[in-house]
Formats: structure tokens, C-alpha cells, sequence
């Protein structure tokens, strides 16, 4: 942060004011504000003192940027409850993170491990039909699970509730393949579907392609291939 502090003084003869008088007097500006301190002296005359303070530069720390991430998206239901301006906060810190990856983050330990889908900046792309507009009046997500193996083994969990009263879940096993120092890309089987006692296997393969864009002890950041945003916290 710079400063600068400028001095003026302007003389105008003998006087005896009644009091000292101190006035403040911000004006703000874009970048940086101003405020002027005018300040009567006896038998000396006027000194008026300016300061312009810029705000240019501040820095944040990575952990107070995954503070703020993790607090803009709790109890959004995993986005679906934010708002525009809500899913350009979240995309806005979640750039300024990328700027302290590590370097070749596919190569990193850190990204096994079991985390919590917390947030996606498009309701679909985690749970499919289940997180529509109408999967969503049927079933209600309890909670999404990405799990990490070494070496390149990812389960995905969503267990929901249908009606309110009918718990299930349905589950995806993939094969994680890097494709460069960033990217990663997951091939799943068929997905499992549990409802009650009953449990089957439907549809076939599917693949999905992800940027690490920021990955820690807390958190991990990823991009889809369509620009989708995903926040995950690490519960394991």
C-alpha cells in the first residue's frame, strides 16, 4: 500500500480564532481516497493537511481465499440456491486460487482422498437427471461423495432420498487417466443404482474430462471441459 502526505500552509496574518477546529473530509476515488484535515492555529495561521491512501494491491492469502470460497457456497445445496451474482463471487475467488496451484497437480498426493461435492456451478453435472429442476422435486441429495484411489481408481456417491421417505443411492466406479500436467479425464461403468433392498446396474460407460485448477489439505478445484465449476472439501 503507498501513501503519500503533502503539506500546505497559507498565511493570512494575526489572528485568535474562538476554538481549534478539526474537520474530516474523505472523498473516494476507484483506486484509492482522499481526506483533508484543515486546522486553525492561533497567531500563526492556517495549515491544511491532505493524504491520498492507495488501495492498489492488496493481497490474499490462500487460506483466506478458501475460507471465503467454502463460505460462499455453504448451504447453497451445492449452488442450486445461489444467485447470479453469488456464482460470479464463487467463480471470481476460485480464479484467484488457480494463481497458487502447484505445479502438474495430476502428479500431486494430495488429490486422494475422500471429498464432498460442495459446489458446481451447473446443477447437472454432478447427479444427472437426479439434480434437474424436476429430479430435484423427486429427490432430495443427502450427500455427494468423490473418492480417489491411487493410483487411478475414482468412485462417485450420491445418496438421496425420493418422496421424502425412500432412501437410495446410486454409484459410478471409474478409471482415472491423465492427460497432461492439468487435465484428467475418468471413464465410469455403468452406474448402480440402489433403492431400498433392490439394487441394479443401468445405462452404459460414460466419461468425464476435469481441470485441477487448485488442490490443498481443505480443497480441491476442478473445471470441466464445458466450463463447469466444482468445489470439493476434503472429508477423508
Amino acid at each position: 500500500m503507498a501513501s503519500s502526505l503533502t503539506l500546505f500552509s497559507t498565511f493570512r496574518g494575526p489572528e485568535i480564532p474562538k476554538s481549534k477546529t478539526l474537520i474530516f473530509s474523505p472523498k473516494f476515488s476507484k483506486n484509492n481516497f482522499m481526506f483533508s484535515l484543515p486546522l486553525f492555529q492561533s497567531h500563526h495561521g492556517r495549515f491544511k493537511i491532505c493524504a491520498s491512501i492507495s488501495t492498489q494491491q492488496i493481497r490474499t492469502s490462500p487460506e483466506d481465499l478458501v475460507s471465503s470460497i467454502l463460505s460462499k457456497v455453504k448451504e447453497t445445496d451445492r449452488g442450486v440456491l445461489l444467485t447470479k451474482e453469488g456464482h460470479k463471487e464463487v467463480a471470481e475467488v476460485a480464479q484467484q486460487l488457480a494463481k497458487y496451484c502447484v505445479d502438474e497437480p495430476v502428479k500431486c498426493p494430495l488429490i486422494f482422498g475422500e471429498w464432498d461435492v460442495v459446489y458446481c456451478s451447473v446443477p447437472t453435472s454432478p447427479g444427472g437427471g437426479y439434480r434437474s429442476a424436476l429430479g430435484r422435486l423427486v429427490f432430495k441429495a443427502n450427500e455427494m461423495v468423490q473418492v480417489v484411489e491411487a493410483p487411478e481408481t475414482v468412485r462417485n456417491k450420491v445418496s438421496f432420498s425420493a418422496f421424502g421417505f425412500l432412501d437410495g443411492e446410486v454409484s459410478l466406479k471409474g478409471k482415472l487417466i491423465v492427460l497432461d500436467d492439468k487435465w484428467i479425464q475418468v471413464v465410469f461403468e455403468p452406474p448402480q443404482l440402489k433403492v431400498g433392498a433392490l439394487e441394479f446396474q443401468y445405462g452404459g460407460e460414460s466419461e468425464v474430462k476435469l481441470e485441477i485448477t487448485y488442490v490443498d489439505e481443505k480443497i480441491r478445484l476442478g473445471k470441466g471441459s464445458r466450463g463447469s465449476l466444482f468445489v470439493f472439501r476434503r472429508i477423508g
